[in-house]
């Protein structure tokens, strides 16, 4: 009995200090690496998509704002949405730091949006596809898509169509597509690709940022020669409202917190794919903690890649040149 008692004591002993101890080197290992461009973009246009909470909660756009921007945050919430937007000009002193609305889960508002932006804006250098959501319960957006599928791949891939020649007529000009690590375990699976059949919230996450590297790669390939690239990205695990539909996932990070990048860590791979000098001329890759990362052997599907985005142009009602 003393033995055990001893063996205890020693557990609550050693744990906390094997903690105190990895933790900082743990913690310096998942901030990553920080984007170091130092590029000028006054003049240049840029939208970033679900901008106004967690990942991207001002840092990103008061990045590129800090850099001379013009940056539409474009956004569900646009209470949350016009409180980044005065903090952003507070800290930069930009005034061209606006807020839009845009609903990725509403084919309509995303083709209001595009409406508007192509009347007020004749140039759009940089969009980042970055709004997403995670680990929902099953439901389905406003035109009947399954929630992930919808937002994290049909939504951006509806809002790129409709901005495209913008991104044209602007060139050199970039798009940014926020994938994830998670995309390793994603399958397309055409046979039940919303998931009516059979459906898991997590692989059903996975399954639409396997999408996003997809769309990327296709995309990549059919922009040859347009001098607009566009590349993916995994920004770490972030501490962010994205684990809102997860009690298990939010009770571990208040667990051990230092397992988690900052708002500001998980916006520098977006950042540095959006201006680094060296990107210029680089288009369909995937990157990590700002350099080339490995990406699925699914996500390397040619094949795929081009049924996924014919069948998401069917989904959509829309032909894709």
């Amino acid at each position: 009995m003393l033995g055990l008692l001893a063996s205890v004591a020693a557990l609550f002993v050693c744990v906390p200090l094997l903690v105190f101890v990895v933790a900082p080197r743990v913690r310096k290992y998942v901030a990553g690496h920080m984007c170091t461009s130092t590029a000028k973009l006054k003049g240049k246009v840029v939208v970033i998509t679900g901008a106004n909470t967690g990942n991207r909660k001002g840092r990103m756009p008061k990045t590129l704002a800090d850099q001379g921007a013009k940056v539409i945050l474009a956004c569900r919430d646009m209470v949350k949405a016009e409180a980044a937007v005065s903090e952003i000009q507070a800290k930069t002193g930009n005034q061209q730091v606006v807020a839009k609305k845009l609903d990725l889960a509403d084919t309509k508002s995303i083709r209001e949006f595009a409406e508007n932006f192509l009347k007020e804006e004749k140039e759009l250098h940089i969009l980042i596809n970055n709004a997403g959501v995670m680990l929902c319960p099953y439901s389905k957006t406003v035109d009947g898509f399954e929630m992930h599928l919808g937002v994290n791949h049909l939504g951006h891939f509806l809002l790129t169509f409709l901005l495209i020649e913008r991104l044209k007529q602007s060139a050199p000009a970039r798009i940014v597509n926020v994938s994830s690590v998670a995309h390793h375990g994603g399958r397309i699976r055409f046979h039940d690709l919303q998931g009516e059949k059979c459906y898991n919230r997590g692989l059903a996450y996975c399954h639409s940022k396997l999408a996003g590297i997809l769309f990327t790669r296709e995309l990549a390939r059919r922009l040859q020669g347009t001098r607009v690239t566009v590349n993916a990205l995994h920004p770490g695990t972030v501490d962010s409202e994205l684990f809102r539909h997860s009690t298990i996932m939010n009770f571990l990070w208040k667990m051990f917190p230092f397992l988690l990048k900052t708002s500001q860590e998980g916006a520098q791979t977006s950042i540095y794919c959006a201006v680094a000098e060296e990107l210029e001329s680089v288009s369909g890759e995937y990157f990590s903690d700002c350099k080339p990362a490995y990406v699925s052997c699914q996500g390397r599907n040619d094949e795929t890649a081009r049924k996924l985005w014919d069948v998401s142009c069917e989904m959509l009602g829309i032909q894709w040149n």
